[in-house]
């Protein structure tokens, strides 16, 4: 095996070493300071991925991870909390840099732990301490949705998660990072498909999905277009039996999924058990949303980026990538836009809107197709997924110039390449970078954005910000 020395962590969550060739690694289960002994998972020309097999030296951030199949699950249990959250500060300010994006010195505080956030500012003059901060919650028991694959041998049928670095798979009785009642309803759903003795083989995933108050709901992706009906009674109008295996849950769907389709992408909806609707409580209102229907998995953290963005909001806005409602519909005053591409989830969004106080108008379609709805009159909020905003989304807002853009991102690397192409006409007033996958790389960030004045010396004209 190859030694290699760890120079830094990595957006993505890997070590970054250097092979003796030359060629840089990307390396699991390694942290800064550290000599481990690699095992080599994937070659390239430039560069290679590994994952550490043997630590030679390792660095006092190391601690000893909570479960065997970490490194499926969560591969940042093998260094402390404050660690972690030292070092994704650290990833956001490189990013942020690189991008030649600066983050603003007068940063408010959330609540939670702090992280250092300094940036190396790029215009002349510019102090050198820039601070944020980073909110934190509970490292652990804090996901209300997971996703288990199956495995069968001779002890019977198992949860199972991808074993990274290989093309195997890993048993699992659940995840330290999960809500007990997810375990509780991922065995329920594993001990009645047991009981029917579904062979793994006719399995595809299972995803599992709870509220705060621990009800719980599942959808089974199974490969045949037929398959064996679960006894589950129906949980809304019948009082479901405790002998029953599946009394943990609220409800249950079973979709057929083309076995060339990939995992948990539903083909056809078998059927469905009891009721699979869930709710919970965003900022004083009560948010529906199912088990197919997109929601946040941390929600405690999202209350506060909820709070801040509502604290910073100037005025109704236009919500695109808008979820089932849950950040237009939090902050608005008296009327909101919502913009959703998921049918499933835009028709929780019009669920969420006929209960809210505020006037609001939900438009199903992606966001490239609803740019008249970005204007020069209203703030319009961005929630978009990892590959972050479509470059027509960029060039309208270039174009129009909404007064205030606020944008949430799942992926603080799209998000810095976002800001630096608006930059030019906005100034970022807030910014603020939240845990809400913690003992995961995954990084949140937010930034609120203020159009700059036309008479603004550094602002340019629209023409110049327009992509070439």
């Amino acid at each position: 095996m190859d030694e290699v020395v760890i120079e830094k962590l990595v957006h993505g969550g890997q070590g970054l070493g250097t092979l003796a060739d030359g060629r840089k690694v990307f390396v699991w289960n390694a942290l800064p300071g550290e000599r481990v002994r690699v095992r080599i998972i994937k070659k390239k020309r430039s560069y290679a991925e590994a994952i550490a097999e043997e630590v030679v030296l390792a660095s006092p951030e190391r601690v000893e991870p909570l479960e065997a199949n970490y490194l499926a699950t969560s591969p940042w249990q093998i260094m402390t909390f404050a660690a972690e959250n030292r070092h994704k500060a650290d990833i956001v300010k490189e990013l942020f840099t690189q991008a030649g994006v600066v983050i603003p010195s007068e940063v408010e505080e959330s609540s939670g732990e702090k992280g250092d956030l300094s940036t190396t500012p790029a215009a002349a003059g510019s102090a050198q301490d820039d601070k944020a901060v980073i909110s934190v919650g509970s490292e652990l028991h804090y996901r209300n949705k997971m996703e288990y694959s199956f495995w069968g041998d001779d002890d019977g049928l198992h949860l199972a998660l991808h074993r990274r670095g290989s093309h195997g798979k890993e048993i699992v009785q659940g995840s330290v990072l999960a809500l007990p009642a997810l375990d509780t309803a991922a065995q329920a759903v594993l001990s009645e498909l047991r009981r029917l003795n579904v062979r793994a083989g006719d399995l595809k995933t299972v995803i599992v999905r709870c509220s705060q108050e621990g009800e719980a709901v599942a959808a089974l992706f199974v490969k045949p277009s037929e398959f064996p009906r679960l006894k589950l009674p129906n949980a809304v109008k019948t009082p479901v039996s405790k002998d029953s295996p599946l009394s943990a849950l609220k409800g249950l769907r079973v979709y057929h999924s083309n076995p060339r389709s990939p995992a948990s992408v539903p083909t056809q909806l078998l059927y469905e058990l009891g009721d699979c609707g869930l709710h919970d409580a965003l900022l004083g209102q009560i948010f529906s949303y199912d088990v197919d229907s997109f929601f946040q998995v941390n929600v405690p953290v999202y209350t506060r980026a909820l709070e801040s963005i509502r604290v910073h909001c100037q005025g109704d806005p236009v919500d695109m990538y808008a979820g089932v409602g849950t950040i237009g519909l939090s902050v608005a005053k008296k009327q909101v836009t919502l913009v959703e591409l998921d049918a499933a989830t835009a028709a929780m969004a019009h669920v969420n809107a006929e209960k809210s106080p505020v006037k609001a108008e939900v438009v199903q379609t992606s966001t490239e197709k609803a740019l008249e709805y970005i204007t020069a009159e209203q703030p319009v909020i961005f929630d978009p997924p990892r590959a972050g905003l479509h470059a027509q989304v960029v060039q309208r807002c270039l174009e129009v110039l909404p007064p205030q853009i606020i944008y949430l991102s799942c992926n603080p690397s799209t998000h810095a390449r976002d800001l630096a192409l608006l930059q030019d006409a906005y100034a970022i007033k807030h910014f603020e970078v939240f845990n809400f996958f913690p003992r995961t790389p995954h990084i949140e960030t937010l930034a609120v954005l203020e159009r700059q004045a036309a008479e603004d010396p550094n602002r340019k004209s629209t023409a110049e910000l327009l992509p070439k």
